[in-house]
């Protein structure tokens, strides 16, 4: 289901039209309202007279997470507090928190974009949705929250944790659709199977991933196991939260929600814009946001636009799945390694759970990799020989997708630690 056609299915020279005048109007706020944006606009030497075509977008400076944390925590905020109706902040995953806020105009913009999400993973008003996301300064549980009542459907604000009542209200309530983290899902899935409960055979149907990186494989597993239809969305508090982008039913890229998001995909290296099917990094510019805009953000998640038209009609720009991100690349002796890399080759081995964890040392001076996996119940019983076997054919598949030799460590089902929120799948004992 399309939420809003007249700017999902805009067409693209009307979406471009109207992504200019954002842009001017956005760059202008700015200039007025933000010091550390004015400063930076006069360092590079731009005026909002000088935005007269979209690209001219590229003569704007990129801000990045230093650049939020040098002002920390409200430098960046175009409006005083006393028009701010709501803080929220990152999770801290990847170093200090960001302290974003939201006007009225904001919280009603979020709930459209989040209303595109939902419709656009299947969601209807005759749906009662069960959000796992966290709520509190995380973005994910509100931010769907209101998307999905906006949609008319019934919400069950469950928030994360204490999995085995969330296994009870499902069952007692009757959710049709789950919002949660795709690794929690999965691990929802095995406390049920110890609850001896299937949940296939629950009425859910649906199920709307995001906060984290996810592979085909894994989105395959999960559909098996829960009996539903799932995709991915992407957000990030910086730019919005929950709602920046979103798969529909097709499930071939994320339509981004142009326009309230100029994206771009640059050169992590070097800044520039790449063309249209080449990967890099990905940037936003927020063209609606009043009390905390971004100029050109640069978010390090990597990935790619698709050129091709969607068959559902919108006509929004795709994005592809998360491929990794330029701060989470791991350099192991010379060679780039992404956890997604790593994740693709466990999901396609039978007798391989979907959780690992990646372990990071040093022998003097070399850096070793080790992939701890958890093996299913049916092959953890097998002889030690069959064992040892097992890990050998799971690092050469490693070998050939990574070009170097990591470590395979078997260990037993439920072994690695499960969360309600974003997996943590790499741990660096390596030291400074």
């Amino acid at each position: 289901m399309i939420w809003n056609a007249e700017y999902e299915s805009m067409k693209r020279e009307d979406i471009r039209e109207l992504q200019l005048r954002r842009l001017q109007w956005i760059v202008k706020w700015v200039n007025e309202r933000v010091p550390a944006y004015k400063k930076k606009l006069d360092k590079a030497g731009v005026k909002p007279s000088d935005i007269k075509t979209l690209e001219d977008s590229t003569k704007l400076p990129f801000t990045t997470k230093d650049d939020l944390m040098e002002d920390y925590p409200f430098g960046f905020f175009a409006l005083p507090m006393s028009k701010v109706v709501r803080i929220h902040s990152t999770s801290g995953t990847t170093g200090d928190p960001v302290v974003v806020g939201y006007s009225r105009g904001d919280i009603n913009t979020w709930a459209e974009v989040t209303a595109r999400v939902a419709a656009g993973g299947g969601v209807t008003e005759d749906d009662v949705i069960q959000v796992s996301f966290g709520y509190g300064l995380f973005t994910g549980g509100f931010g769907m929250h209101y998307g999905v009542e906006r949609v008319g459907a019934t919400v069950i604000p469950v928030s994360a944790g204490n999995t085995e009542r969330q296994i009870m209200i499902m069952q007692n309530l009757k959710t049709t659709g789950l919002i949660c983290t795709p690794s929690y899902a999965l691990h929802m899935s095995e406390v049920a199977a110890k609850m001896g409960v299937d949940m296939r055979s629950m009425p859910l149907r649906i199920a709307l991933f995001g906060a984290e990186p996810w592979s085909e494989g894994m989105r395959k597993e999960i559909e098996e196991r829960l009996g539903v239809m799932a995709t991915d969305n992407y957000g990030l508090s910086e730019i919005m939260g929950p709602g920046v982008a979103f798969e529909c039913e097709q499930k071939n890229g994320l339509h981004i929600s142009e326009d309230h998001f100029l994206p771009e995909v640059i050169d992590p290296e070097t800044g520039e814009q790449l063309p249209m099917g080449e990967t890099g990094e990905l940037a936003f510019t927020t063209l609606t946001k009043e009390a905390f805009p971004m100029i050109r953000y640069r978010t390090k998640d990597l990935t790619s636009f698709i050129a091709e038209p969607c068959e559902c009609g919108r006509t929004l720009i795709r994005m592809a799945r998360v491929q990794g991100r330029t701060d989470d690349m791991l350099i192991i002796r010379g060679v780039n390694v992404f956890p997604s890399q790593i994740e693709h080759v466990l999901t396609e081995i039978e007798g391989v759970e979907p959780q690992y964890q990646i372990v990071l040392t040093r022998e003097g001076t070399m850096d070793q990799i080790e992939v701890w996996v958890e093996v299913s119940q049916a092959v953890f019983p097998d002889a030690m020989r069959k064992l040892v076997e097992f890990e050998r054919d799971i690092e050469n598949r490693l070998y050939n997708v990574l070009g170097l030799h990591a470590k395979v460590k078997l260990v037993e089902p439920n072994s690695i630690e499960r969360t309600a929120g974003k997996a943590k799948r790499v741990v660096d004992r390596r030291g400074n």
